[in-house]
């Protein structure tokens, strides 16, 4: 049963800071950049290279099951915590995922 449990709150992705996140994304060659905030924030404004995919779309799971799981996905959105989610919920269909902590602020200039 604490096994269970623990699965249940059991994280399976990472989550890195700004540098680190910066520098893992540019030496994987199979790195993905995703925008997961709305599409009006990513015209607002992006990082360079980033694809957008809305976590907050009904649409947003059966995206992530298209996903290649050969990839590795760096996602972000404005604080963390939507890319915390999205990171959470790719993890669950198997996709290697990398979370920017602190969101598109915490991205090195």
């Amino acid at each position: 049963m604490i096994k269970f449990l623990q699965g249940l709150f059991k994280k399976n992705y990472e989550d890195c800071e700004g540098t680190d996140f910066k520098s893992r994304l540019l030496n994987d060659k199979h790195a993905v950049l995703l925008d997961v905030r709305s599409a009006a924030e990513f015209k607002s404004g992006t990082i360079k290279g980033s694809k957008n995919s809305n976590m907050m779309s009904p649409s947003f799971s059966t995206e992530i099951g298209k996903l290649d799981p050969a990839k590795t996905y760096f996602v972000f959105c404005r604080s963390g915590a939507r890319s915390g989610m999205a990171a959470k919920m790719m993890s669950k269909v198997g996709l290697k995922v990398i979370n920017l902590r602190g969101g598109i602020a915490a991205w090195p200039k």
